[in-house]
C-alpha cells in the first residue's frame, strides 16, 4: 500500500513562493508539513500511510475514539489557523484525503479558474462571527409590557363576559411567546443589516443548544460576515456599542475571529 495525500489547504504560488513553510509536524505526528506546487495554486499537505489512515479506519476513530478525534481535530484546526495567518487560503476541512498526489494535481487543476478567483475575493478580507444570545424571561417582560399586539388583546379580553375571559386569558401566553420570538428575530435581522453594510458578505448559520455553548441564554443568532480588513476595527466597535446599549436589556454579543475563511470559500 502506499501514502495518501492529507490537504490542510490551498494558497497562491505566489504568496508560498515568498513566505516559506515552518516546520511542523502532520496528522500523524511524525511526517513533516509540505508544500505541492501546480502552476499558480499551491497545496498545502502531508503524507499518511494507507495501512493505519484507510477510510474504515479514520471513519471508526471518528465515531468510537473520541480522545483521537480531539487531538487530530485540534490538530488541524491549529495548523490551518496558523497558514491563514500567512497566506491567503481556501481551508479544507477535517480529514480531506486524495488516493495520491496525481488525484490531486487532477482536481485542482480541473479547478485553478475558480479557485483564483476565490483567491482574489479573500484577499485583503477576513472572516468574523457573531453570535447574539437573549435571555429570553426578560425580553419577554418587555415585550408583554410593550407589545401593541398583546394590548390590543388584553383590552379584547377586558370587554368581554366574564366566563369568556377565562379561556381567552390562556391564549395571551401563546401570543407573548409568538411576539418574542418576532421580536428576537426583527432585532438580530437589524443588527445583521448594519453589520453587513461593512461587510462584503453575511451569512446567516444555524443557531446552536444550550448543550453546545454551554450558556443559561439561548443563542437568538449566529452569522458569519467576510469583512475588508480596514473595515475590521469598525465592525467590532459596532457591535461593543451594541452590547452597552441593548445589554441591560436581555441581549448580548459574542464576537470572534478572524478565522479560516470557510464560509466564503469552497473546493471540490
Amino acid at each position: 500500500m502506499g501514502n495518501l495525500i492529507y490537504l490542510y489547504g490551498l494558497v497562491p504560488s505566489n504568496e508560498a513562493n515568498n513566505t516559506s513553510l515552518p516546520s511542523t509536524k502532520g496528522f500523524d505526528g511524525e511526517r513533516e508539513i509540505y508544500t505541492l506546487s501546480i502552476n499558480e495554486v499551491t497545496a498545502i499537505v502531508c503524507q499518511l500511510d494507507s495501512d493505519h489512515y484507510s477510510e474504515e479506519t479514520i471513519s471508526d476513530k471518528i465515531n468510537n475514539d473520541m480522545e483521537w478525534l480531539q487531538e487530530k481535530a485540534f490538530h488541524h484546526h491549529e495548523t490551518v489557523q496558523q497558514l491563514a495567518q500567512m497566506y491567503t487560503i481556501v481551508p479544507l476541512k477535517f480529514c480531506t484525503l486524495y488516493k495520491n498526489q496525481e488525484s490531486l494535481q487532477h482536481t485542482i487543476e480541473r479547478n485553478t479558474e475558480k479557485l483564483n478567483e476565490t483567491f482574489k475575493l479573500l484577499d485583503g478580507n477576513e472572516e468574523w462571527n457573531l453570535k447574539i444570545y437573549c435571555d429570553d424571561e426578560l425580553v419577554k417582560k418587555q415585550v408583554s409590557e410593550s407589545n401593541a399586539s398583546i394590548e390590543a388583546k388584553r383590552q379584547e379580553i377586558s370587554e368581554l363576559p366574564r366566563g369568556r375571559q377565562f379561556f381567552e386569558k390562556k391564549k395571551i401566553d401563546e401570543l407573548i411567546n409568538q411576539e418574542l420570538e418576532n421580536e428576537k428575530n426583527r432585532f438580530c435581522e437589524e443588527i445583521h443589516e448594519k453589520l453587513k453594510k461593512i461587510s462584503l458578505f453575511g451569512s446567516i448559520k444555524k443557531n446552536w443548544s444550550k448543550d453546545v455553548t454551554g450558556r443559561k441564554e439561548k443563542m437568538a443568532w449566529n452569522s458569519v460576515f467576510l469583512i475588508p480588513s480596514a473595515n475590521v476595527e469598525e465592525f467590532i466597535e459596532e457591535i461593543k456599542l451594541d452590547e452597552e446599549i441593548y445589554g441591560q436589556t436581555g441581549w448580548s454579543f459574542e464576537v470572534s475571529g478572524p478565522w479560516p475563511p470557510y464560509h466564503f470559500s469552497s473546493f471540490s
